[in-house]
């Protein structure tokens, strides 16, 4: 049997892709966090749900890898793309030792993009995607990433920035990329994406140091040529003879200045 592995994007209806959206209307049980198990009841209340807690990630799969070996249709949920800090490589792991379990991803717009889309256009040149939360990766090895990733002057996108226990890894992230990154850059923070009360806002990267994000968050810095033009954070190709006429700068919303060139 067949086991997908879909990405939901960040939950709504609007953000999901046809694919995903038939999957699960074709799955007999749907398989998730708590959290976003809650946001596909929405939309498929009368499927059967196999739900669990943080940090159960491992027995969640399991469970779901031996459903589909008994011969059920499984479908496991997960918020953005599955692929992208989600469960499908742990599926992969885990369905490695059944031979009659066939592993299929669902691709779903991650929070780089759905938030990148809400900030204006951040990544629009190489990037790097870390993660700040150090449940499965040393901060040892996060803090090189970040090292190296600013050195290199690379637009950043940071997950899961902060968090009860790591109320203050953001501010840590903040002091590392500023070794290598000017206190003005370009940055953005876009918060419940595709949920209500989303919302975002454009700073500097010194301003970035001291706000308080959660794990709703997703943070984008800018890298060296990153500007925000009429309030959005646009890290720019880099064609040549395009010339910006306005370019706002510093502060927040309707509180930005603008500047002409």
């Amino acid at each position: 049997m067949k086991i997908y592995v879909v990405g939901i994007g960040a939950g709504s209806a609007d953000g999901m892709t046809f694919e995903a959206r038939n999957v699960l209307e074709k799955a007999d049980v749907i398989v998730g966090y708590t959290v976003y198990a809650e946001l596909v009841k929405k939309l498929f209340p009368e499927k059967e749900y196999f739900v669990s807690a943080m940090k159960q990630e491992a027995e969640r799969c399991r469970k779901a890898v031996e459903m589909a070996a008994d011969g059920r249709n499984v479908a496991v949920v997960c918020s953005g793309d599955a692929g992208v800090y989600g469960m499908a490589s742990l599926v992969y792991e885990i369905a490695a030792g059944y031979e009659n379990v066939e592993v299929s991803v669902v691709a779903g717009v991650s929070a780089m993009l759905s938030g990148g889309a809400l900030v204006g256009a951040p990544l629009g040149h190489d990037f790097a995607v870390i993660s700040l939360s150090d449940l499965l990766t040393p901060w040892e090895k996060i803090e090189k990433r970040l090292e190296c990733a600013s050195a290199a002057d690379f637009a950043i996108c940071l997950y899961n920035p902060s968090s009860k226990k790591r109320h203050d890894y953001l501010m840590r992230a903040c002091d590392i990329m500023l070794k290598h990154k000017n206190g003005d850059t370009v940055c953005a923070v876009a918060k419940n994406i595709g949920r209500d009360g989303e919302e975002y806002a454009i700073m500097s990267l010194a301003e970035l140091r001291n706000y308080s994000a959660d794990m709703f968050t997703t943070v984008f810095i800018g890298n060296s040529m990153t500007k925000n033009i009429c309030g959005k954070m646009v890290t720019p190709r880099g064609y040549k003879n395009v010339r910006c006429s306005i370019v706002w700068r510093y502060g927040r919303g309707t509180q930005n200045r603008r500047l002409f060139e």
